[in-house]
């Protein structure tokens, strides 16, 4: 089915509002940290968002079990998942959200170098050099040696590496497992690792800071199916772009409600990844590029994204070729 004008606005329409609706769930956590632990807020969110995440894989009639076929590997995603979510919670609490923003967006430069690595893709001069140009602006964004590197900035890469080699695992074994599979395990991963963690954390909550954390699962949730349409509404080269508005958000966010204004180089350095992320993109839209596109096959490159927005899952079919 060709994507018609229309289909592609109300695409981009929808990625824009699911990005934006994860700045405003990274600006509630910038909030919440201020009073309680990423493992308490983390597990609070995961809970909440769990009740409407099993609603719907429960109404999947497809799902008949949720066993997995590569068990090691979504517990190597699982493990993954959880310490990118740790990580980049951990550093919103403590950095700009913009500043964090900027590290985070190294992501797809990331998974295009453990794609070629880790899958055997083929990644030819052009994006290899997109790579390392990015990495050139995360290294304006921290600036060693003029700035001091704290723990934030550790947790922020972390968080980017973490992500990418989950999202380098979900293009591996996507075409195989389940949705329901990919999305369970990461969530009850966290859920554990978290409860496991929140005796020695735990700070008693408000009824509205409660709220904050009931609603940071919930926008979770919201965002990823405002996402996944997006992806099945319009060209992947066309929406996954839209992610980089998120520092529009964070950086409106941080003016507004934490008195943050990020300086010159963290916007010099936040260009430069942008820059080279649609550069990526944009090469692995071209047909002629490559059979596999580790990005634009896995788009949704949230450090807490549960859910890849690829076609149902297919028997493969018999050929001769």
């Amino acid at each position: 089915m060709t994507d018609t004008p229309r289909t592609s606005v109300a695409g981009l329409g929808y990625a824009f509002a699911g990005f934006a609706i994860f700045a405003t769930h990274d600006a509630v956590i910038k909030a919440l940290g201020v009073n309680y632990s990423v493992f308490q807020i983390i597990f609070f969110a995961m809970l909440f968002a769990f009740v409407p995440m099993s609603v719907m894989m429960l109404a999947d009639r497809q799902v008949d079990n949720f066993r997995p076929h590569h068990p090691w590997l979504i517990l190597m995603r699982s493990v993954a998942t959880v310490v990118a979510m740790s990580s980049a919670f951990y550093a919103f609490t403590v950095l700009p959200l913009a500043e964090v923003y900027a590290l985070l967006f190294a992501t797809p430069l990331l998974i295009t170098a453990l794609s070629a690595w880790l899958l055997g893709e083929k990644v030819r001069a052009q994006r290899w050099a997109a790579v390392l140009v990015g990495l050139v602006g995360v290294i304006v964004v921290l600036r060693p040696g003029v700035t001091q590197i704290s723990f934030g900035h550790i947790a922020a890469l972390t968080a980017a590496v973490m992500s990418s080699l989950g999202s380098v695992i979900m293009r591996k074994i996507g075409g195989e497992e389940r949705t329901a599979v990919m999305i369970l395990y990461p969530m009850l991963s966290s859920i554990l690792f978290m409860g496991a963690a929140l005796p020695f954390v735990y700070v008693p909550m408000q009824i509205n800071d409660l709220g904050l954390a009931a609603s940071v699962g919930l926008m979770s949730v919201l965002a990823q199916i405002a996402i996944i349409i997006a992806y099945r509404s319009a060209p992947a080269a066309v929406v996954a772009p839209t992610q980089y508005s998120q520092i529009l958000w964070a950086t409106a966010f941080g003016a507004l409600f934490f008195g943050e204004f990020p300086d010159m180089w963290v916007g010099v350095g936040a260009a430069i990844i942008i820059a080279s992320g649609v550069f990526i993109v944009w090469r692995e839209s071209r047909p002629q590029v490559s059979e596999r596109n580790p990005i634009l096959r896995n788009p949704n490159m949230r450090y807490d994204a549960g859910v890849s927005p690829k076609p149902k899952h297919r028997r493969p079919q018999q050929s001769g070729s």
